[in-house]
């Protein structure tokens, strides 16, 4: 194996794998990248056996093909401090990875090719194509309210339904649950559903974000596989039934209100500085047109402040973990959030004025 990269083509390859090497593996090439070259290619593969990336750079010059691994972490932070615009020679020596550019020479030891684990792609599988940015939306709209090391292991992922022309994605912790829809940019024949880890989705997410062209998406029974521009991302799913969260959300008569987004989040942001550090509530009365915001903690220390807003409904006196309405928050573009209470002891619903296209739930907090 012997080939020049440029060093912008392997930074950004290299970049993309970290995320799914194992930090703490129990295999030491779990650690490494797979290098594959050709004559006009290099292909770079992590994987941390639960899910696996794969992406594909142009080299600059190509002296003779091969297959090896050379630690991830290192050959990553080694490139990165390379000149802008260096040309990078790379090439194998017996057991090691040589590496030479204008400012010096640099030897990575390696592991056998053949010891990389092979990851199981499922055949099969529907495949949806949405842009980038739709899917980029529903992912950052709900990942947040992913379960996290919970012994439910079906809720320390996203839930994500396909039907017709709509992609879903729902999120619950059991505290509170986050829904977002958007459009495919054409429909499939039948249902598919699954349940992304935790990782895998964060690993998407930065893959989508730094794209702008569409995305293809195929989901299978038990794995997911996201292409796009020469790097495709493959992860098993978990397995489980995700809860029916059609029955958590609310519905109903309720009493709606209307708030200006910013002036809400300064407001709570103020008030929760007081209070409880295990709980993180705050207590919110409404009364017409306006509602009261107050925080305490047991030091005896208290906050508490009046916004005005659009109110008609009942009085509500109701308590939430601040931390679940702020992260709700700073997911919602418009200027204005709708607040619907169903009752003191009950869940709210907030929704993006005059959109169906995102629901957050929050159970109340007992204080």
């Amino acid at each position: 194996m012997d080939f020049y990269i440029k060093k912008e083509e392997i930074v950004k390859s290299l970049n993309s794998t970290l995320g799914v090497v194992e930090k703490r593996q129990t295999l030491p090439i779990l650690s490494n990248v797979l290098f594959e070259v050709d004559e006009s290619t290099l292909k770079l593969t992590a994987t941390d056996l639960e899910s696996e990336i794969s992406t594909i750079s142009t080299i600059s010059n190509f002296k003779s093909g091969g297959r090896t691994t050379a630690p991830a972490k290192k050959l990553s932070e080694l490139c990165r401090l390379f000149k802008d615009d260096s040309e990078i020679h790379f090439y194998l020596d017996g057991d090691n990875l040589k590496i030479e550019t204008d400012s010096g020479k640099y030897n990575l030891s390696t592991l056998p090719s053949d010891d990389f684990p092979i990851f199981e792609k499922e055949e099969g599988g529907n495949v949806v194509n949405i842009s980038a940015q739709n899917l980029k939306a529903i992912i950052t709209k709900t990942s947040f309210a992913m379960g996290n090391q919970d012994w439910r292991h079906y809720l320390n992922g996203l839930y994500l339904s396909v039907e017709d022309t709509l992609i879903t994605s729902v999120a619950t912790d059991a505290h509170r649950l986050a829904l977002a829809n958007a459009a495919l940019n054409e429909g499939i024949s039948e249902n598919i559903t699954g349940i992304v880890p935790r990782k895998s989705i964060n690993e998407i997410g930065k893959i989508v974000s730094e794209y702008s062209e569409n995305i293809l998406l195929q989901l299978s029974a038990n794995s997911i596989n996201v292409s796009v521009s020469g790097t495709s991302f493959a992860s098993k799913l978990i397995e489980g039934k995700f809860p029916d969260y059609e029955q958590v959300i609310p519905s109903g008569e309720s009493s709606t209100l209307t708030i200006d987004k910013k002036t809400l989040s300064e407001s709570l942001s103020r008030v929760s500085v007081l209070s409880s550090e295990k709980f993180r509530g705050v207590r919110i009365v409404t009364s017409k047109d306006s509602i009261n915001i107050s925080a305490n903690n047991p030091e005896k220390e208290q906050a508490e402040e009046s916004i005005t807003c659009s109110y008609s409904g009942e009085d509500i006196d109701i308590a939430f973990n601040v931390n679940y309405i702020q992260e709700i928050l700073s997911s919602i573009d418009s200027e204005n959030v709708e607040i619907h209470f169903f009752g003191s002891d009950k869940s709210c619903l907030i929704t993006n004025p005059g959109s169906d296209s995102f629901k957050y739930v929050v159970m109340p907090l007992l204080i």
